[in-house]
């Protein structure tokens, strides 16, 4: 086992509330909300507050496989930008850019939050989140708190996956999956990419996209407690073990999970296979425990692509939601 079962069991427990969070976030469908009209009726509108980010609507099934392009098109530019901008150590914008992100993510799943009686009046929500979203995005990016980094994950990746779930269907997250969980593998175990970009955010930004655990091991806790009285070694500083889970291998799970939730029709006509909460939790089930087996046989001081495990428990756990439900 890489770390021990209680870091083990924090980072699992953490990656499964995200996904739950992200099922409530998406299924509350920030993006509208209802109005009471005058006559009593009640009306679906776009939610003003997020109007500048509203997901395109699908129009035909064709579509999906087009936005599936624009998807994979973005995120090779996104990565290929963040690799220059690591490679020529511009972290102003990196900085920027990653408050940018988290604050407008934490902002998304505010209005999910938010009861939607309170969202039809903002006067009375947007000022406040907008404060709470960029004042916990400012802690995060420039005061160094591993608490509250970790509590903001929490709720930055449910935001990010409400805006690609619309855009989406079974079949084109299938393929997505294959895709990153591919990238995945390259970038860990052939190029190496992954870790330098990791250690570069850890160690030059102070921040990483990611959930992020410091602990140290049970003997040198002992020793260190030996050790505090004596004044030679006071100021001594101390090796510790890193606990972390990349945001891809985070948000990625909550989009295909987010996207059985919300499907309206079984593909190819199957007739039990489709979309709902029960299902969904399947592929949460698959991919928590695709990230267990991980955990429990991957090695210390190794580096390991954690997407083509919780792509696989995914399968595993649509395949038995078809069988079962």
């Amino acid at each position: 086992m890489k770390h021990n079962w209680r870091i083990t069991f924090l980072l699992l427990f953490m990656f499964a509330l995200t996904q739950f969070i992200g099922l409530y976030v998406i299924d509350s469908d920030p993006f509208h909300i209802k109005v009471t009209q005058a006559n009593g009726t009640v009306e679906t509108v776009t939610n003003p507050d997020l109007s500048w980010i509203q997901p395109p609507e699908i129009q035909q099934k064709s579509d999906f496989t087009a936005y599936l392009g624009s998807i994979i098109f973005s995120f090779v530019i996104a990565i290929l930008i963040l690799f220059l901008l690591t490679k020529f150590k511009v972290n102003i914008i990196l900085r920027v850019w990653f408050f940018s992100v988290v604050a407008i993510a934490l902002f998304i799943t505010f209005n999910a939050i938010f009861p939607k009686e309170i969202l039809s009046n903002s006067l009375y929500f947007t000022i406040p989140a907008v404060i709470l979203a960029v004042g916990l995005s400012f802690l995060k990016t420039f005061k160094r708190n591993f608490i509250i980094h970790n509590l903001t994950e929490l709720l930055i990746y449910p935001g990010i996956a409400t805006i690609f779930v619309p855009i989406l269907n079974l079949w084109t997250v299938l393929v997505l999956l294959l895709i990153i969980s591919a990238y995945d593998i390259w970038a860990v175990w052939h190029s190496g990419i992954m870790q330098k970009m990791a250690k570069y955010q850890i160690n030059n930004l102070k921040v990483f996209s990611g959930f992020f655990i410091p602990y140290i091991s049970k003997k040198l806790r002992l020793q260190l407690r030996k050790l505090r009285r004596n004044k030679k070694f006071k100021n001594k500083k101390v090796r510790v073990n890193v606990a972390i889970l990349g945001g891809g291998d985070v948000i990625f799970p909550i989009i295909t999970a987010g996207v059985v939730l919300t499907m309206k029709e079984a593909p190819l006509g199957l007739p039990n296979f489709i979309g709902g909460l029960l299902p969904a939790i399947f592929v949460v089930a698959g991919a928590t425990l695709g990230l267990a087996l991980l955990f429990t046989f991957s090695e210390k001081k190794k580096f390991y692509p954690a997407m083509p495990f919780i792509t696989a428990g995914m399968l595993v756990g649509m395949i038995l939601s078809y069988l079962i439900l």
